[in-house]
């Protein structure tokens, strides 16, 4: 029972209010039809039976008034004659009893052939009403119902001078006219009610068949076009209007999914190009939504944030940045964010729209990085979409102001003393200049003379280097180191005599040019030989070596090489010191207080050895000795390729050769 409940509650709440009101007007209509035709046949049965009552009451009244006198006679002969007449002249007589007081039946029309034997008195015996009086005048009236209609009975004393004779029985059938008018009513109210409801039924079929189908067709259709599925398409053999809706909708819909194919191309490529352009830029990129999440990030910004190899885009940004720009940021973002800006504001006060922050961060390493954040606007510049946030690593921009400024200090530092001094003995000997003693003078002099070469080997110095570290390219050629070497030795040959410093060379015979710049070679020379000499007491010694690297210590470096070493045994360079040797101004006769120089010699260095694609090794120990040394490329002039198709030289290959000859 519940299930059926179910089944038509669920098929109820299918329709719509419109098919439901429709039904129940429909079955209200059907209802007070079916009650009105109802109570008209009811009111035109009530009328037949009065009739029926009317006509039997009349008529028996009739046949007892002829027959009670010869119920009294005891003719039963004309009583049957007369009886018989009476019920052939009419067909609403359906029977005729005559029965004693005692209420045996003595005659009865129509008779049945076991009464043949002409007997007038039948044994049977009748049963009377209980409300039948026997000394009433009126006929007692009674209808009962049959398989063949409803019949009246009536039940007519017979009574003959005050003399009670028996009871007359007579059964009145209805009118015919009447049962079949009553008859044909009930059956077109009942066709009317099965007409209207299966005209109702058929309509609804009709209906679900050809709109409220479609209809529904069409509402999902359109739903399904609302959620973006413009492959959607009805397929409805129907004509007319509706059809040309279906039709009409299929094309929009059709329309559609190739604007939709159209614009999705279109869009990936401007997307494709976007990303493209992101991901090229040097800064680091990010696009966040309104809430926070990341929509965009381009390769530059996962490697400032340490974001490779993560799936962060629809995260909120807050949750993947590193702390130390999280707490800078995170309150700045919000404020951007609730800017309301307007085409109007934005000539004004256009700096509100953006910040920017400079925040050092310690991991992996520490670095410095300069952040944007930039709010992103609609076409209308009214509602903010996004904020962009630009990320620029700008260590090596703090770097080298840090370095200009330490660059400019050192170098006014160091230009105001010889500056100084010179103006000092100058105006001494301006002012006081007679007073003076020739040698006083002489000496002052000589003062000024050291001091002004002291200033310009400073102003070489700053100008080699900065020539060093500019994006000159140098030519290189083949060198044959032992040339420099010679001229570095004779150069330095009185300097090293007179502080009683022995001053030696140790060059591999034969040794194969190498690729480099002739006079950046002498320079490191004469740099690194000075320092040698500054630093080496007398009796001590300086030497240069060069020499060809054996390939099989050095299997990773596929070009033979040259190894050139200045060594000595002066004081050493303390470990503290080694990181900081080759900065600019950095002087180890700071720390021990001997000779003075312009600290930057090693920085020249490092820099010509690094523009002959090698590095500057330092070796030192304090009280012992110290090593400089770094690596050429033997020039290519000088290279062939062996049997197994390695570079070797030339005079290494003639060697080897006679060797196995």
């Amino acid at each position: 029972m519940n299930t059926i409940r179910e089944i038509l509650a669920r098929w109820w709440s299918e329709f719509t209010l419109q098919t439901r009101l429709m039904a129940v007007g429909t079955l209200v209509v059907s209802l007070v039809m079916s009650g009105l035709t109802f109570w008209a046949v009811n009111t035109i049965q009530q009328d037949a039976r009065m009739n029926d009552t009317r006509f039997g009451r009349d008529l028996g009244l009739l046949l007892a008034a002829n027959i009670a006198p010869l119920v009294a006679e005891d003719n039963l002969t004309e009583v049957a004659l007369f009886s018989g007449r009476f019920y052939s002249s009419t067909s609403s007589i359906r029977y005729i009893l005559y029965a004693e007081p005692d209420g045996k039946i003595r005659f009865g029309i129509p008779f049945s052939e076991a009464e043949g034997d002409k007997k007038l008195t039948i044994q049977r015996r009748i049963q009377l009403p209980d409300s039948y009086a026997k000394d009433s005048d009126q006929p007692f009236v009674r209808q009962h119902s049959t398989p063949d209609g409803e019949v009246t009975d009536v039940f007519v004393p017979l009574n003959y001078e005050d003399d009670y004779l028996g009871i007359l029985a007579m059964g009145i059938n209805p009118n015919p006219t009447v049962v079949a008018s009553s008859n044909l009513t009930r059956d077109v109210t009942i066709a009317v009610f099965i007409s209207i409801w299966a005209m109702v039924i058929l309509g609804a079929v009709f209906n679900a068949l050809t709109i409220t189908k479609p209809i529904k067709e069409l509402l999902v259709g359109v739903r399904n076009i609302a959620a973006g599925n413009f492959k959607q398409r009805i397929e409805l053999p129907l004509g007319g209007e509706l059809g040309e809706l279906i039709s009409s909708f299929n094309y929009m819909a059709e329309r559609l999914a190739r604007y939709e194919e159209q614009n999705i191309e279109e869009l990936t490529a401007e997307k494709a190009k976007l990303e493209t352009l992101v991901s090229t830029i040097a800064d680091g990129a990010v696009l966040i939504d309104t809430n926070l999440h990341i929509m965009l990030v381009n390769p530059t910004a996962e490697r400032i944030f340490g974001w490779e190899g993560r799936e962060i885009v629809g995260e909120n940004v807050l949750d993947h940045l590193p702390h130390e720009v999280k707490m800078e940021i995170s309150e700045p973002l919000q404020e951007v964010l609730a800017k309301e800006s307007s085409q109007q504001e934005e000539t004004e006060e256009s700096h509100r729209d953006s910040g920017e922050f400079r925040i050092t961060l310690t991991t992996p390493y520490e670095r410095t990085v300069r952040i944007l954040l930039t709010q992103v606007l609609d076409q209308y510049r009214e509602t903010i979409k996004g904020l962009a946030i630009t990320v620029q690593d700008i260590t090596r921009e703090v770097e080298l102001n840090k370095a200009k400024s330490q660059f400019i200090s050192n170098v006014s530092h160091e230009l105001r003393t010889p500056l100084f001094n010179i103006k000092s003995f100058i105006e001494t000997l301006s002012e006081y200049g007679e007073e003076l003693t020739a040698e006083e003078r002489g000496e002052f002099l000589q003062t000024t003379n050291s001091e002004t070469d002291r200033l310009t080997r400073l102003v070489n110095d700053v100008l080699d280097l900065s020539r060093l570290e500019s994006s000159k390219v140098y030519q290189m050629s083949a060198v044959d180191l032992s040339q420099p070497i010679e001229q570095t030795l004779r150069s330095y040959h009185i300097n090293a005599k007179d502080q009683e410093i022995e001053l030696l060379q140790e060059v591999q015979p034969d040794l194969p040019p190498v690729m480099g710049h002739y006079d950046l070679l002498l320079q490191v020379f004469a740099n690194l030989v000075g320092n040698a000499l500054k630093f080496t007491e007398s009796g001590g010694k300086v030497m240069i070596r060069a020499y060809m690297l054996d390939p099989e210590d050095h299997p990773y470096q596929p070009t033979p090489q040259v190894r050139v070493e200045i060594a000595d045994t002066g004081i050493g360079i303390d470990t503290e010191d080694k990181e900081a040797i080759f900065e600019r101004f950095f002087r180890v006769e700071n720390q021990v207080h001997t000779l003075e120089g312009t600290g930057l010699g090693l920085s020249i260095v490092r820099n010509i050895v690094e523009k002959h694609h090698s590095v500057v090794h330092l070796v030192s120990e304090l009280g012992t000795g110290t090593t400089f040394w770094f690596d050429l490329l033997v020039h290519e002039s000088a290279l062939v390729k062996n049997e197994d198709g390695q570079l070797t030289v030339k005079g290494e290959q003639l060697i080897m050769n006679s060797e196995s000859n």
